[in-house]
């Protein structure tokens, strides 16, 4: 179990790592696209800047559609998405596993696997062209939110059988 740990540790640093990652860019790129600070505007697209330098970070097309619904949306969902993620690799951190708080991460991952995405997407489609890719994104996030419901099930189990026999588990 200690390995269990170990690798649960790493990957929940390296996802809230990359939760903060996708958050705070989209934090720059929306001040930046705001205030027009490090950005420039070439035929039709902006480029935002990295701070403080004139080297391009990131590069969006000139309309506010394409911000809000093909960059902040993506973004911040999977700003989210690394979050609840890291949230579940948590759990298996803990000294007892089959917890209600830690059943109730993984409830958070797998209902927003299963739901956000299909909604983001249908949503989005009626603002911006959705690419062929997009669907096989969605796809894969239905998979993992259904490994992970099966997951949250079999800790459920483990919490009744641990509250029936009062185990430690």
């Amino acid at each position: 179990m200690k390995k269990t740990k170990l690798i649960s540790k790493i990957l929940q640093t390296i996802t809230r790592g990359l939760a903060w990652i996708y958050l705070i860019t989209a934090l720059y790129g929306t001040i930046c696209w705001i205030i027009k600070i490090n950005i420039k505007t070439i035929e039709d697209k902006k480029i935002i800047e990295y701070p403080f330098t004139d080297i391009s970070f990131l590069i969006l097309d000139n309309n506010i559609t394409y911000l809000i619904f093909a960059f902040l949306l993506p973004m911040l969902s999977y700003g989210f998405f690394f979050w609840l993620l890291s949230n579940v690799f948590k759990v298996f951190c803990q000294d007892k596993l089959f917890t209600k708080n830690n059943i109730n991460h993984l409830k958070r991952f797998y209902v927003t696997n299963i739901i956000f995405p299909v909604l983001l997407v249908t949503f989005s489609s009626f603002f911006i062209d959705v690419e062929n890719g997009i669907f096989m994104i969605m796809i894969l996030h239905l998979f993992l939110g259904i490994f992970i419901f099966i997951f949250s099930e079999i800790f459920n189990q483990g919490l009744n059988l641990q509250n029936e026999q009062d185990l430690y588990i």
